[in-house]
């Protein structure tokens, strides 16, 4: 039923840019006007690209190589925070800190799933993975919910000690200086990760840049608790510290709602939106049926059947999928490939095209 080249074709028909017949309704087809060839033209030089396999491929190398860039970047961030943080630590014997010194190093290795997850995401597909590893960073960002999930624990659990066994903070200006260090340090990261994966569109990335603003609200709890012992009063570092465990577990929740959405296949509408709405407008497509997108780690994949004048030939109607599929690519952000299946109109005595497949469709849900 879709629209397949054939076994030996050497490449895939949308890696060529030919002038693309238009269908008028008397079966003549003429080629594209003058202002049809220029526009197309002007496009390209406007926004230069290429279908071909070989450069999608590239374009995800590069997003995932940018990907581990910001790893590496934000561990090295890190690291000196938690190396700053150790030294006052043995200055001041401060538990509180060193609380957040061994959160905040060990929040780091957080790294270590994503980039693996990147690293499985350059391996090309097989036989057994089509889609390829995309989906690793599906699995990253699990791992990083989990350890969002464990640092609000910890963070509870180390208020509530606080409160029933306080404890004295000596050289409170070298603490509260490296807390605000590592607040410093971990909104930087949080900003720069969340910013890159909203750009490649990982949403692991972003799930561990909330992950690393959690951690630079446990040094500012470990801050507000050092100027209120400066002021007198000793339960301030722990009562603070239940307020930094209720807005750690916020931040939980808007990451693990975004993780979950990813792993469900959901993509924001407004995406689907553009898409049918580039479907409807291409030359020889008469209506949109079924629209499918999905993330595959930081790519877009989209499926979508289009209804055309049953009367075409196959080659013209192979060339209105070919256009179809070339205009979500300039048209949808992240959008690596499409897959387009035209639908023909009825034929002669309304006879259904998809006839043969009416006893495996499921029976539509009511409202």
């Amino acid at each position: 039923m879709r629209e397949n080249p054939p076994a030996n074709e050497p490449h895939r028909p949308h890696a060529s840019h030919e002038p693309h017949a238009s269908h008028e309704p008397d079966g003549h087809h003429h080629g594209p006007g003058r202002r049809a060839r220029f526009t197309h033209r002007l496009t390209h030089l406007l926004t230069p690209h290429s279908h071909q396999a070989s450069d999608k491929v590239d374009q995800a190398m590069e997003a995932s190589a940018e990907g581990m860039r910001t790893l590496w970047i934000s561990l090295a961030v890190l690291g000196v925070t938690t190396v700053v943080q150790a030294l006052v630590v043995a200055l001041s014997g401060s538990v509180a800190l060193l609380g957040d010194t061994l959160h905040n190093g060990a929040d780091a290795l957080t790294a270590v799933p994503l980039g693996v997850a990147f690293l499985l995401g350059r391996r090309a597909a097989t036989r057994r993975f089509t889609y390829g590893y995309g989906r690793a960073e599906d699995l990253a960002g699990i791992v990083i919910v989990l350890t969002i999930a464990a640092s609000a624990v910890l963070a509870a659990w180390t208020a509530v000690d606080r409160l029933l066994d306080p404890r004295e903070i000596s050289h409170l200006p070298a603490v509260a200086a490296a807390a605000l260090t590592g607040f410093v340090g971990n909104e930087w990261v949080a900003r720069y990760r969340i910013r890159t994966g909203r750009r490649i569109g990982s949403a692991a990335l972003v799930a561990d840049g909330l992950h690393a603003r959690t951690d630079g609200f446990t040094s500012l709890a470990v801050l507000l608790g050092a100027g209120g012992a400066a002021l007198g009063w000793r339960l301030a570092d722990p009562v603070v510290g239940l307020l930094i465990t209720v807005a750690i577990l916020l931040v939980l929740g808007g990451a693990a709602r975004e993780v979950f959405r990813r792993l469900m296949d959901s993509v924001d509408p407004a995406l689907v939106d553009t898409a049918e709405r580039t479907l409807r407008g291409v030359p020889g497509v008469l209506s949109v049926g079924e629209l499918r997108m999905r993330w595959i780690g930081h790519q877009l994949r989209a499926e979508a059947a289009v209804v055309i004048d049953g009367a075409l030939d196959l080659f013209s109607a192979h060339q209105v999928a070919v256009e179809a599929e070339h205009a979500l690519l300039h048209a949808v952000p992240r959008l690596t490939d499409a897959l387009i299946h035209p639908d023909p109109t009825p034929g002669a005595g309304g006879l259904d095209p998809h006839a043969a497949l009416a006893h495996h469709r499921r029976p539509a849900r009511a409202g």
